[in-house]
């Protein structure tokens, strides 16, 4: 008996055409969480994404620092977006907050962890089931990435913002990974086996940049839209 049939032998007719039901019916939940998400976020303007660890904590030197880099964003006339969450989340909104922007937070529901921070404007915070349908909204609407040390979570946007602009799929816009001593071994790896194996191009390092300063973060973005327009990315 093959996996097909094994499957087909343990669930009845019913549940078969439950399971059919159900995703036909997810279908909707889908469209309302893109339409949510376009509606709110296409009325709020330019915003850089700050992503990074829910687990940092407020007195580490990273957090004071994506604070300080969303709060100079600010001064430059961009809102910011994050994943409204704790950590790093929680610093980009804060500097974002207390220099009177506007803090945008792209909230999903998870079992653990998660839990939307206090800095968000209470017209922005916005939540989502489906990482996927965020992972748009930041794609989308963010006229720059930058991201801080993280997780799983922080490498998998920052994997599909590189991806995405490595094929033309969405427009070029400045990725910055902050902190070279978390982010040089990564790059080094993307050198020494991506690389030599020709799995990606030496012109794929010009999609990022690594910095340690926060002015330095904050001209790269500035710098960026003195010549290019401030647009939806696709």
């Amino acid at each position: 008996m093959n996996f097909v049939e094994k499957i087909k032998k343990a669930i009845d007719d019913r549940k078969w055409s439950d399971i059919k039901a159900n995703d036909s019916w997810s279908v909707f939940k889908i469209m309302s969480e893109f339409v949510n998400g376009y509606e709110t976020l296409s009325r709020i303007g330019p915003c850089v994404a700050i992503f990074g660890s829910a687990r940092i904590k407020d007195d580490n030197p990273y957090y004071l620092k994506a604070e300080e880099t969303a709060a100079k964003l600010v001064e430059k006339g961009f809102g910011i977006i994050t994943g409204g969450g704790p950590g790093i989340m929680e610093a980009g909104n804060k500097g974002a907050h207390e220099a009177g922007g506007k803090s945008v937070g792209l909230n999903i529901v998870l079992p653990h962890e998660q839990h939307y921070n206090p800095y968000i404007d209470s017209d922005k915070c916005i939540n989502f089931d489906y990482f996927y349908i965020r992972k748009t909204m930041f794609t989308r609407y963010s006229q720059g990435f930058i991201a801080f040390p993280g997780g799983f979570g922080t490498l998998d946007e920052l994997s599909e913002a590189l991806t995405l602009m490595q094929t033309n799929k969405i427009s070029n816009f400045p990725i910055v990974m902050f902190g070279s001593s978390f982010w040089n071994p990564l790059v080094d790896w993307f050198r020494q086996t991506l690389l030599e194996n020709k799995m990606i191009k030496e012109e794929d390092f010009g999609i990022f940049h690594v910095v340690d300063n926060v002015d330095e973060a904050v001209r790269i973005i500035d710098d960026f839209y003195k010549k290019s327009a401030l647009k939806p990315n696709f």
